[in-house]
């Protein structure tokens, strides 16, 4: 590699490290998302249980 061998080893090494940490925080993410979502329709119900319900409206409180 013409004496640029630690400069390119290294930064194949750096590349990996950052897509480790990159995949590791997503994971993590997508868990504390999940987490989140369940504790929610456990408190609220999730949309398809208040659709199934007859005389239940999906409200929006957006509008």
């Amino acid at each position: 590699m013409g004496g640029y061998a630690a400069y390119v080893w290294s930064s194949y090494g750096v590349a990996v490290a950052v897509l480790a940490v990159l995949l590791i925080s997503s994971v993590v993410g997508v868990r504390a998302r999940d987490l989140e979502l369940k504790s929610l329709e456990e408190r609220v119900g999730s949309r398809r249980q208040r659709r199934q319900q007859p005389g239940l409206e999906d409200v929006r409180h957006d509008a």
